[in-house]
């Protein structure tokens, strides 16, 4: 239970909140769930119990205080958020190898607010400095992804909107894949039927 949880010193969160929401129609991060604030802010509070150290990547156009935000979290502006997923977290990731003395990071999307306590906790404990470690769906790969920080420099390079796919397609055998009964690592918000948890 989150209650019981002991936050990382040793694995820093990296939230990816910079995104356009196109599809959404208006800006999602914004979206109120029911008894939980708004989707980031909701996003944000699953990370508190798991993570002494996160930051957050928004637009160079965004308010952190508008998003809600809380004041303890680094919050990173990216003037080339537009560039795509891959630019916010190659620039996100850049901070992190400046600032953070973390052995890994986990990344996070800014929409992801249902991922339980125990797929956090059972990531942590695999994590590594020369880990990829991923927890799994049905099968389907998901979020948070939890780079050691040997991969920390790749992750800077990336560009654009192609993610981190290929780092993981680069180095099958640092990757680590956990099984989890936990649909939340694959449920994100494209649109706004999808702030239904159910």
């Amino acid at each position: 239970m989150a209650e019981h949880a002991t936050p990382s010193d040793s694995i820093a969160a990296l939230v990816l909140a910079a995104g356009q929401s196109r599809r959404f129609g208006s800006d999602k991060r914004l979206a109120e769930l029911p008894g939980r604030g708004t989707l980031l802010a909701a996003t944000l509070a699953t990370l508190r119990p798991h993570f002494h150290d996160i930051h957050v990547v928004i637009g160079g156009d965004d308010d952190a205080v508008r998003l809600g935000i809380p004041d303890d979290i680094v919050t990173l502006v990216n003037p080339d958020a537009r560039r795509g997923m891959g630019a916010s977290l190659a620039f996100g990731m850049c901070a992190l190898l400046r600032e953070s003395r973390g052995r890994a990071v986990a990344v996070m999307l800014g929409d992801m607010p249902w991922v339980r306590d125990a797929t956090f906790a059972a990531l942590a404990l695999r994590a590594g400095e020369a880990l990829i470690v991923r927890p799994t769906f049905q099968g389907e790969g998901g979020h948070p992804v939890v780079f050691g920080r040997q991969f920390w420099p790749a992750l800077c390079q990336l560009d654009g909107d192609g993610g981190a796919h290929h780092i993981l397609l680069d180095n099958p055998a640092a990757c680590v894949e956990i099984a989890t009964a936990d649909p939340g690592v694959i449920k994100d918000v494209d649109e706004p039927g999808a702030l239904d948890p159910g």
